[in-house]
Formats: structure tokens, C-alpha cells, sequence
């Protein structure tokens, strides 16, 4: 299948709208990263805390930022966390501690902060935000149907009861103390009602990453990035020449530092499913390339007496119509998945997006042209190798002669 034949564009005759296209964006990104806003690294690099909210209604995002702020909780990242119709949000709090003590510190910062004024008194707890123990050792306390000696047992198992109920059936936010009506009996929840509210949201869990993982993991991200690079350049110098596997070598750097330079202008933090986009778009990137290297190398043995140049076109003409079909139909998944695949998956798909046209583009509008810019380069040191050469006394005494 082909969307066009025979056509005849003159990609190396734009080659300095290429490279004034290329300067553009690779000196923005290069500038946002070192002097402006930096790379914007997620919590698995940095290290942080990271913490699960669940609502009972479609979160307000603003309204959220400013209970954070008020709480004391300063510039914490806020962001919507799975399907729209699940209502959750994932709250970095940036807390880089690694203790047990720092993960109940971080979900209760999180409760206090959202905890609208005058839901509870003092003396109530969110029946939303407590886990077994707490409800059966309030259970044991109260002891609300006089068991005795098997209290322990039968209060721990209602304790599950409400913890199942809650998060299997009503998605982990319960609307009332009532709701608990045929799970447990009547004088468990006059009990409860004593005792607990119900807040309109619930911590469902808590991570941190400590800031020496975080530090592992950027080292980890940047020696995998090298290492497919070389490994690239040892693979096209053994079946090319030494040449073509700069010339992709450079074209993949090129794309790695425009796709993390938008992400830098566009203040997207950069996880780890972002590097595993980097490193795909980067195996993209060289397998476009090598495609095109292949059918200059074919037409170079057919066509020996053209210039570099002439074949160079013809090539990238001939391959023209399988880039746009593969590159565009993989451009359109990936788009479908940004655009669809919701907030987990945004990073990474906005790293393909980006890489996707990039890399297609550097395999016509950098990887060649530096390919004939080496081969002219060379040429010109030949000839002038030659010259001087001529120029010499001894061989202008042998011109003379056989004149």
C-alpha cells in the first residue's frame, strides 16, 4: 500500500529550514531546562510523598489547593487519578521522609486539611478514614451488645464487615452511619453514631519515596538512556559505517532533548513511565532512521555515478510513503491514548506524541543532511589533500617534464 509514488521533493534543498527548526526548539528546551524552570522530575526521582484521596463527588481541584494551603501544606501537586467517574485525586505532598510514622503524619495532614468546619466535634473520628483496629478497639470500649469474653473475636469480624462494606460496595466513602443498616446489628451502629461522622472523602492510600531511591532511579533513567545510545552507534557502525551511526546516533539525542525540553516549558513532571516513552521513541527514532539509511545505501550501489546529494533525495523520496503510513498510524494511537487514556497514562502518551512527529522528522531532516554534510566535508579534504599535493616543488618539476 502507497499514499503517493514518484515524488520528487527536495528535503536536502530545506535542509536550513530543517536546522533553523531544530535550533529553535532544542535551544528553548535547553534554556527552560538550565535557566528557567528545570526538569520537572516526578516523586520517584525526587523522592516524596504521595497520597490517594477519594470523594464522594467530582473533586474540585481549586478547592482542594486552598484547604492545602490553609492547612500549612504549601505548592502541593494536585492532580485527578484514574476514570473521571471514580472521583479520585493523587495529592504529592513533596514530605521526603521514609519512616512509618511519616505515612500516618501524611494522611493526617491530608484529613485535617479537607475536613470541611464543623463536620465533627472534637470528640468524634471519621468513620471513613478508620481501618480495623480503630473500629474495634472502639467496639471492645463501648461494647455495645454486652458479649463478654468473645468480644474480641466478634468485634474484629464486624470491624471487617464495615471496612468490606465500605470499600467493596460504596466505593470507600460511606454517606452516612446509617448506610451500615443489614451489616451489622442495630446496636453496633447507635454505637458508631456516638462516636463517628462521615467525612464526603477518603485517604485510600499512602507512598513515599525516599530521596536516595529517587536519586538510584535518575541515575538508573540517565545511564539507560546512554546505554541504548551506544549500544545504537556500536550496531549501525558494524552494519553501516561509522558515519551512519552518528548521524542516528545524533538524530535520537536530538529528539531526547526537544521531547524533555517541552516537557520543561510545558512544567510536566517526568516519571518513570515518561523514560520508558523516551527509550521507545528513541528505538523509533532509529528504526525510521535506519530505514532510510538502508535504501541510500541500496541506491548508492546502483546509482554510482550521481551525486550523494541526488540519492540522498531519491531515497528519502522513495521511503516517503512508508514513514507516513507506519509513523501516522502509530501518531494517531498515541494520540487516542492522550487524549482517552486518562491521567496515569498522560505522561507517558504526551512523551510519544512528541517523539513520534520529532523522531519522523529527524530521520529525513537531520540524520541524512548530516550525512551529506560528512560526505562533502570529506570530499573537500580529499581534493584539497590533492592540491597541495600537486603544489609541491618536486611534483611541479615531474608536471613540467612530461610537458
Amino acid at each position: 500500500m502507497e499514499l503517493f509514488r514518484n515524488t520528487n521533493i527536495d528535503f536536502l534543498g530545506k535542509k536550513w529550514y530543517f536546522l533553523a527548526f531544530s535550533l529553535i526548539f532544542s535551544v528553548a528546551g535547553l534554556l527552560s531546562i538550565f535557566f528557567w524552570r528545570g526538569i520537572p522530575l516526578g516523586v520517584e526521582f525526587r523522592g516524596g510523598t504521595l497520597v490517594y484521596v477519594k470523594f464522594a463527588q467530582t473533586p474540585d481541584l481549586d478547592q482542594i489547593r486552598s484547604a492545602m494551603d490553609r492547612a500549612g501544606l504549601k505548592n502541593p501537586r494536585i492532580q485527578r487519578f484514574g476514570p473521571a467517574s471514580d472521583n479520585e485525586v493523587l495529592i504529592d505532598l513533596g514530605l521526603q521522609e521514609t519512616s512509618e510514622a511519616a505515612l500516618d503524619r501524611g494522611k493526617n495532614a491530608i484529613i485535617q486539611a479537607l475536613q470541611k468546619p464543623g463536620t465533627a466535634s472534637v470528640a468524634k473520628q471519621d468513620l471513613n478514614n478508620s481501618g480495623v483496629p480503630t473500629l474495634e478497639q472502639y467496639l471492645l470500649q463501648k461494647d455495645p451488645l454486652h458479649l463478654g469474653t468473645d468480644a474480641a473475636t466478634q468485634y474484629h469480624t464486624m470491624a471487617q464487615k464495615i471496612e468490606d462494606f465500605r470499600n467493596k460496595e460504596r466505593g470507600g466513602v460511606l454517606s452516612s452511619v446509617d448506610d451500615l443498616r443489614g451489616v451489622v446489628p442495630p446496636e453496633v451502629i447507635s454505637s458508631l453514631s456516638e462516636g463517628f461522622y462521615t467525612s464526603d472523602f477518603v485517604v485510600r492510600n499512602v507512598e513515599i519515596v525516599g530521596p536516595q531511591v529517587g536519586g538510584q532511579l535518575r541515575h538508573q533513567a540517565i545511564m539507560a538512556t546512554l546505554y541504548s545510545l551506544g549500544g545504537m552507534l556500536v550496531y549501525l557502525w558494524f552494519r553501516f559505517e561509522m558515519i551512519y551511526g552518528v548521524g542516528a546516533v545524533v538524530a535520537c539525542f536530538h529528539d531526547t532533548i526537544i521531547t524533555v525540553g517541552f516537557f520543561s516549558l510545558l512544567n510536566k513532571e517526568i516519571s518513570l513511565t515518561v523514560i520508558a516513552a523516551i527509550l521507545t521513541l528513541i528505538g523509533y527514532s532509529m528504526n525510521d532512521t535506519i530505514v532510510v539509511f538502508d535504501r541510500i545505501r541500496e541506491n548508492i550501489k546502483l546509482l554510482r555515478r550521481e551525486p550523494l546529494a541526488d540519492i540522498v533525495n531519491k531515497s528519502i523520496n522513495q521511503t516517503l510513503s512508508r514513514t507516513i503510513l507506519t509513523s501516522g498510524l502509530t501518531f494517531l494511537t498515541v494520540l487516542s491514548l492522550y487524549l482517552f487514556g486518562g491521567e496515569v497514562l498522560r505522561g507517558f502518551s504526551l512523551a510519544l506524541v512528541i517523539g513520534i512527529l520529532i523522531g519522523t522528522y529527524s530521520s529525513i531532516a537531520v540524520a541524512a543532511p548530516m550525512l551529506v554534510a560528512y560526505q562533502d566535508w570529506r570530499a573537500r579534504r580529499a581534493g584539497e589533500a590533492v592540491a597541495r599535493s600537486l603544489s609541491t616543488p618536486r611534483n611541479k618539476a615531474r608536471v613540467k617534464a612530461k610537458a
